[in-house]
């Protein structure tokens, strides 16, 4: 058994964020059926629950990252000295024949997912991604563009993986990040676990830390991509980087996005640090002042069907302060939960696994699974295309026939 450092948090529906939901960290889910692709749950196959394939011509290699940040003690944990976190960098690789397939989630962290989320851990250890561990990096001229991404409250880095991927395929690279003892579970090597610290109650003073937690770990991220350009080798325990990961990052075109905290956190660190050039808050309401100032950089707010009249005031603040471009769309049919990966495995899982189709229908609304990845991939790909690679999208400029799930609000 992994040596923990806290006790695991359990029974919270960590994937699905639904301790965001109660938080008041997203609009409320729609409170109506689920679709019938949700309502009638199959059994996962055997190698695990399966992501959708990426839409892009790349192929996909990634690669974790144990950093140390030695200029802060652990804000959660004060027996920890420094800052650990964990992070993965996701980027086109030139070849991936003999690398083996990346995990969806760490094997030492799959029992306290699989028991927060009543899944079947087998299925969740089974669940590889589309990406090779350490294959060599196919490198472009000029570096390619980067985009970070942050999870909801209590999420770790995988938990958007199938937005991530697609991304990826695309060129981008793409880095996720764990925000330690905030995290549902994070897995360091040599098998070390660290688990959730969170208090029983969330309350707007531990909202208001653990934003100012992400935002730090989030630029320390940064700093630690311009020592990899530079060279060096950030990681821990110098654990060998990919072949021509040296230089290939674009450090001039840095986009940002992240679910529900992970949203609001993307529009603080965006205020904050303008190395950040562009960014996509999906669904999260923005709990601090840095959040709710806007910049003059380009920003999306992409929310779930909350219904009409529920309006979330932050978004309206924001909207005010905002000075560089935006746009706010609505996904019809939608819940909170529709913007990471439990929605496309949830509906997987074989009862007693899962979640109850009255709890799915709160959390995922009435939108086919696959079809929601297919229009958020859309329209996060076309703002980082307009925004990051000079390529206007007819997406961002009007409804369109393609993606009739689309709302533009404002």
């Amino acid at each position: 058994m992994p040596k923990n450092s806290a006790r695991p948090l359990r029974r919270r529906s960590l994937l699905l964020t639904a301790a965001a939901l109660s938080s008041g960290l997203g609009f409320a889910a729609a409170a109506t059926p689920v679709a019938a692709a949700t309502s009638r749950p199959h059994r996962p196959p055997v190698g695990g629950f399966v992501l959708p394939a990426p839409t892009g011509a790349e192929q996909l290699g990634t690669v974790s990252l144990h950093l140390v940040d030695t200029a802060r003690t652990d804000p959660w944990v004060s027996t920890h000295p420094t800052r650990e976190i964990m992070a993965q960098i996701w980027y086109p690789a030139k070849n991936t024949r003999g690398y083996p397939a990346a995990p969806w989630l760490s094997p030492g962290a799959v029992p306290y997912l699989a028991e927060a989320q009543n899944l079947p851990a087998a299925a969740v250890r089974a669940t590889t991604t589309h990406g090779r561990q350490g294959a060599p990096v196919d490198r472009k001229k000029g570096g390619r563009p980067v985009v970070l991404y942050s999870p909801g409250l209590s999420g770790d880095r995988g938990t958007s993986t199938a937005l991530v991927e697609d991304l990826t395929s695309h060129g981008y690279i793409v880095v996720t990040i764990d925000h330690t003892h905030e995290a549902s579970e994070v897995e360091f090597p040599g098998g070390r676990v660290e688990v959730a610290t969170l208090p029983d109650e969330i309350d707007d003073q531990f909202i208001a830390k653990a934003t100012a937690v992400r935002e730090a770990d989030t630029r320390f991220v940064l700093d630690q991509l311009a020592a990899i350009n530079a060279g060096r080798n950030p990681d821990a325990a110098n654990r060998p980087l990919p072949q021509g990961l040296h230089g290939a990052f674009d450090l001039n075109r840095v986009g940002m996005f992240g679910h529900s905290l992970g949203g609001s956190t993307t529009a603080a660190t965006m205020h904050d640090d303008p190395r950040i050039k562009a960014g996509v808050n999906l669904d999260g309401t923005l709990v601090s002042g840095s959040a709710t100032a806007g910049t003059d950089r380009p920003f999306l707010l992409l929310s779930s069907d909350h219904g009409p009249g529920a309006e979330d005031p932050t978004w309206n603040t924001f909207w005010a302060n905002q000075k560089g471009w935006k746009h706010q769309l609505k996904l019809d049919g939608s819940g909170h939960g529709s913007f990471n990966d439990g929605q496309v495995f949830f509906p997987q899982a074989t009862p007693p696994y899962g979640m109850p189709p009255e709890d799915m229908a709160g959390l995922l609304g009435t939108i086919e699974p696959r079809r929601s990845v297919t229009v958020q991939r859309a329209y996060l790909r076309a703002f980082f295309d307009q925004h990051l690679q000079n390529r206007d999208s007819r997406l961002l400029c009007a409804p369109h026939p393609r993606y009739p799930e689309i709302q533009f609000v404002r």
